[in-house]
């Protein structure tokens, strides 16, 4: 597990401004902390120092505030080394100004655009990825480090679904993948990867299902383009295998995504990121996500 450093302390926070008004500078598209200082510095971040759980508190104010302003939490309860922000693309005045799109339909035809003309990524020494900051190799019980939620009260139990899984180059066919699969570390270090059916990592787990053991990294806190691909959303309809979804996240940004070396698995991760897991896809091992499902024998 890869990550970075310690938050410095952070700036006082601003009052909230008009949605609208001029496109960030590129460097704001940097990594999350450069947005996130964006956003404050125009007046376009909730922030709160009041502790917020994991278990239902997070998902229902992020409810409430639907359709309104990022909002960030200095304070996670169980977790003083992590900070959460929810609600990054809910307003799309502010989303606009991120990215530099004039309106929606500026959005949909830069956004195609992309797609179709990709900045190829940039790989970086790991002493230059902030990633990197900080390698851990043991005690990985990865609860312990990465923030999970639960949406509903109907859930039995919490999930981290908040990570992008990178595969880059042979694996992908010579493209990269970034997309989200939930997951559930119910067994420490090992934990359950749920896979849409058709989606790139349905492609890559049918395409190695009796091969070896897949490396791949996955990423949490990245910078807004990778994010923005990462939710893109089915979007291997019109980007197949061995397409360059980092590609199209830096054509968004107008430079490229910066990826680095795992340091413990054939993989890259997102240099830019915030923390990275490095490990393998099993395709063949099948478990449960949940005590109650695998009580049950149902999945779903």
């Amino acid at each position: 597990m890869a990550a970075t450093a310690p938050a410095a302390p952070k700036a006082a926070k601003t009052a909230l401004k008009d949605a609208k008004g001029p496109p960030a500078p590129k460097e704001a598209l940097r990594s999350l902390p450069a947005t996130v200082e964006w956003l404050r510095r125009e007046g376009l971040l909730m922030e709160t120092d009041s502790e917020v759980s994991g278990d239902l508190q997070l998902t229902g104010i992020q409810k409430h505030f639907d359709g309104s302003y990022p909002i960030l939490f200095n304070r996670v309860k169980g977790y003083s080394h992590v900070r959460a922000i929810t609600n990054f693309f809910a307003n799309m005045d502010i989303v606009d100004r991120l990215f530099g799109w004039e309106d929606r339909t500026a959005r949909t035809r830069e956004l195609a655009e992309a797609l179709t003309h990709p900045i190829k990524s940039e790989i970086v020494a790991a002493a230059d990825a902030p990633v990197m900051q900080e390698v851990i190799t043991d005690d990985l019980d990865v609860n312990k480090y990465i923030f999970p939620i639960r949406h509903t009260h109907l859930e039995s139990e919490i999930t981290i679904g908040s990570g992008n899984s990178v595969v880059v180059g042979d694996k992908f066919w010579g493209g990269s993948h970034i997309g989200y699969n939930r997951m559930n570390f119910r067994w420490g270090n090992v934990g359950t990867f749920q896979i849409s059916p058709g989606s790139h990592m349905w492609q890559v787990m049918t395409k190695y299902y009796r091969d070896e053991p897949v490396p791949l990294t996955v990423n949490f806190g990245l910078p807004a383009a990778a994010t923005l691909l990462a939710g893109g959303g089915f979007d291997y309809v019109v980007l197949p295998r061995g397409g360059d979804e980092l590609g199209a996240a830096g054509a968004v940004q107008g430079y490229p995504i910066r990826l680095v070396k795992a340091a413990t698995v054939d993989a890259y991760a997102v240099a830019d990121a915030e923390y990275s897991l490095e490990g393998y896809l099993h395709p063949r091992d099948k478990r449960y996500e949940t005590a109650e499902a695998e009580k049950a024998d149902i999945q779903g």
